[in-house]
């Protein structure tokens, strides 16, 4: 399987209004329920979002007020390429107004053996540029492009963000199909 590892900030189709809030809210401005992908844990939000756009990072590059819609990958055909994009919203930040966030990453087969495991990845660190409860994206974001060799079925993404100042462990799981 041919991984990289790409960095980029970003923001999900879904809005933020506030971790405070302790809900998501729907474009609309309807709470949505937390689900496995998208959480809140007292005041620190995140979410975990797989996506088969391959101009994510130029639909993020655009100014503050405009909100991206990502399409959300949930069946890969082989050659197609997908992001998994990790979201965070409401950091604890230190008395520089700096954030300590790191994450746990692994990417399990279909038949069970991991593609990825790695512990402790720097996913940001530092000043925030902005509210902090506004959403920023996680690095690293993982890149999969589906390989002759690689198995179908159903291929299972886990992200664990920490928020180490506020001493909060949220797992985030997505999952798509490989046919």
């Amino acid at each position: 399987m041919n991984r990289r590892l790409l960095t980029a900030f970003i923001v999900i189709s879904l809005s933020w209004t506030s971790a405070q809030a302790g809900y998501w809210k729907d474009s609309n401005g309807n709470p949505i329920p937390d689900t496995e992908s998208r959480r809140t844990i007292g005041e620190f939000g995140g979410s975990l979002l797989i996506t088969s756009d391959p101009d994510w990072e130029k639909k993020w590059n655009t100014p503050a007020e405009t909100t991206p819609v990502f399409t959300e990958a949930q069946i890969v055909s082989r050659g197609e390429r997908i992001f998994a994009l990790t979201f965070f919203a409401n950091p604890k930040l230190n008395a520089n107004h700096e954030a300590n966030i790191t994450c746990d990453l692994k990417a399990t087969r279909p038949n069970g053996t991991e593609s990825i495991n790695q512990r402790d990845a720097v996913c940001f660190q530092g000043r925030l540029k902005g509210d902090p409860n506004n959403m920023y994206l996680a690095a690293p974001v993982i890149g999969f492009i589906g390989e002759p060799d690689d198995p179908v079925g159903v291929w299972t993404l886990e992200i664990t963000l920490k928020d180490n100042l506020r001493k909060v462990v949220m797992p985030l799981k997505a999952t798509f199909t490989l046919k």
